[in-house]
C-alpha cells in the first residue's frame, strides 16, 4: 500500500516517508489567477503539515475573532504586507520555508493579478516545480493559460495543476474530470508535457496533506505526497558545461611584484578543475585554470552552484560580465538571436524604442529587430507577424544587441540562456526573455 493511503491513521512526522525521496530543498512557486486561492493552498500546506509555531497559530486565531469568523485563515500565514491582508489579495511574492519527513522546501506564493505578473515570472524563473491553481467553479482563465505557459516557457520540470474549490462544485467527479481534460488540451496546443492535475480544497484541506474522505473517486496521492518525488534543480552539474559568470575583478600581489587578476563570480553550471583549459567569452581566448578558492580555501574543483575566485594561467583582459566556458563545448556568441518575451510594459511596445538588455552580469544596448509571433493564450496558436505587444503578451521576437553575448538556449541552461529588458529611457524593466538561439 502506498505511504500516502495510511495517511490518516499516522502522525504528520510519518506520513509519506519515502527514504529513497531525494532530500535537497524543492523550490516551489504557486500561481494561476486572482482568488483561485494561492495563498489559501500554501497556508494549509503548512498548517496541515506541522510547520507553524504555536505562536503563529495564536495570532490567525486572534485575527479570525477579530473578524467573527470561527476557523483561522490559511492565507494569512502567506500574504505578509500589510496593504496585501487589508486588499484580500497577493501583490508581492511571500516566501516561506519550512521541513517535512527530512525534506526542504522553499514556497513562493506568486501575485494572481495580471497587473502583477512581473511578480509571477520572478518567482517561477527560480523555482524547481509550480502548482497552477485553478477555481473549480470558474475553470480556466486567460491569466491562468498565461502563468501556465510562462511554466513553460521558464522549463520548469514539475507542474501540479490543482483543481481548487471542489467544496464549491460538491466534490463531483465529473466536474474535475472537464476541467483536467481542458488543461490537458491546452498543454498539448502549447507544445507542454501533460501536467499532473488534482482535486483540492484548500480551504478544508482536501488532497492538500491528507487524501480527501469526500473524494473517494481520486485514487492517486495527495499534494504533498507529491512534492516529495519532484527532484530539485535544473540537472546534474557533471552532465552540463562549464559557465561561470564573472561579476567582479579584484587585483592581489605585494608591492613590486606583477598583480595578479582574481576573478569573482558564480558558477552557473557545470564543473571545473584546476589546469582545465576555459575559453573567455565573447572574445574567445583560451587560458587554463591556475587557482580555484572556496570559502574554506583552495580547492582542486568546484561545481555549480557556487560562488568562487578564479585565477587563470594567463594575464587576459577578463572584465565584468565575461563568461568562462569550457573549451571543448563553448556558449554561442552573437549579436543577432531569437527569444521567446513577457512583454510587462503598460505601454505598447514601440519599434522606435531602444533598449539596455541584462544578460547575467553583462549589460548591453539592443533592439527589437522584428516580432516574429505572438501566442494568443484563448486559441493555442502562434499568430505571425505581429503588429504590437501589450501588457503581458507573450510572443517571439528577433534581437539585435550593439556588441555581443556569449548565451547558451534557455533549453540547455536557464541561467546563461535568460535575460531582461530595460527601457534605456524610463530605466523600467519592459520585458523577460529567454534565448532560443
Amino acid at each position: 500500500m502506498p505511504p500516502w493511503k495510511n495517511a490518516n491513521a499516522q502522525g504528520t512526522s510519518e506520513m509519506f516517508h519515502d527514504p529513497t525521496a531525494a532530500l535537497s530543498a524543492l523550490r516551489l512557486t504557486t500561481a494561476g489567477s486572482v482568488d483561485d486561492g494561492k495563498s489559501t493552498l500554501i497556508g494549509r500546506l503548512l498548517l496541515d503539515a506541522g510547520a507553524v509555531s504555536d505562536d503563529q497559530l495564536a495570532a490567525l486565531r486572534q485575527q479570525a475573532e477579530r473578524r467573527g469568523r470561527t476557523e483561522i485563515d490559511p492565507s494569512l500565514l502567506t500574504d505578509g504586507l500589510m496593504a496585501e491582508r487589508e486588499q484580500g489579495i497577493t501583490i508581492d511574492v511571500a516566501y516561506r520555508y519550512f521541513t517535512a519527513n527530512g525534506r526542504k522546501y522553499i514556497l513562493g506564493d506568486a501575485p494572481g493579478h495580471e497587473r502583477y505578473t512581473r511578480n509571477m515570472v520572478t518567482a517561477a524563473s527560480n523555482a524547481d516545480a509550480a502548482i497552477v491553481l485553478l477555481d473549480a467553479g470558474k475553470g480556466l482563465t486567460r491569466q491562468t493559460r498565461r502563468h501556465f505557459y510562462i511554466t513553460h516557457l521558464l522549463g520548469l520540470r514539475h507542474v501540479v495543476v490543482a483543481v481548487n474549490k471542489m467544496d464549491l462544485v460538491d466534490y463531483a467527479e465529473p466536474a474535475f474530470l472537464r476541467l483536467a481534460a481542458e488543461m490537458r488540451h491546452f498543454a498539448a496546443a502549447i507544445g507542454a508535457p501533460p501536467p499532473h492535475c488534482l482535486p483540492v480544497s484548500a480551504r478544508h484541506g482536501d488532497n492538500v496533506v491528507r487524501p480527501s474522505a469526500r473524494m473517494p473517486w481520486h485514487d492517486g496521492p495527495p499534494l504533498l505526497a507529491l512534492l516529495e518525488g519532484f527532484a530539485a534543480g535544473a540537472g546534474e552539474p557533471e552532465m552540463e558545461p562549464f559557465r561561470f559568470s564573472v561579476q567582479l575583478v579584484h587585483f592581489e600581489g605585494d608591492a613590486g611584484a606583477r598583480a595578479r587578476r582574481v576573478l569573482l563570480g558564480s558558477v552557473l553550471a557545470g564543473s571545473i578543475r584546476h589546469g582545465e583549459e576555459v575559453l573567455v567569452q565573447p572574445s574567445g581566448e583560451r587560458t587554463r585554470i591556475a587557482a580555484i578558492d572556496g570559502f574554506d580555501g583552495p580547492l582542486p574543483e568546484i561545481r555549480r552552484p557556487a560562488p568562487a575566485r578564479l585565477v587563470v594561467a594567463d594575464d587576459l583582459d577578463i572584465g565584468r560580465g565575461d563568461l568562462l566556458a569550457a573549451a571543448a563545448t563553448p556558449a554561442q556568441v552573437a549579436t543577432r538571436f531569437e527569444a521567446r518575451l513577457c512583454w510587462f510594459d503598460e505601454r505598447p511596445h514601440d519599434p522606435a524604442r531602444r533598449y539596455l538588455l541584462r544578460h547575467g552580469s553583462r549589460w548591453v544596448s539592443a533592439r527589437i529587430a522584428r516580432l516574429v509571433e505572438l501566442f494568443d493564450l484563448e486559441t493555442g496558436v502562434q499568430m505571425p507577424d505581429p503588429k504590437g505587444l501589450g501588457a503581458n503578451d507573450i510572443a517571439r521576437a528577433a534581437f539585435l544587441t550593439q556588441s555581443a553575448l556569449a548565451f547558451d538556449p534557455y533549453r540547455n541552461g536557464r541561467a546563461t540562456g535568460a535575460f531582461i529588458l530595460v527601457d534605456e529611457q524610463t530605466n523600467t524593466t519592459v520585458a523577460a526573455g529567454m534565448i532560443d538561439g
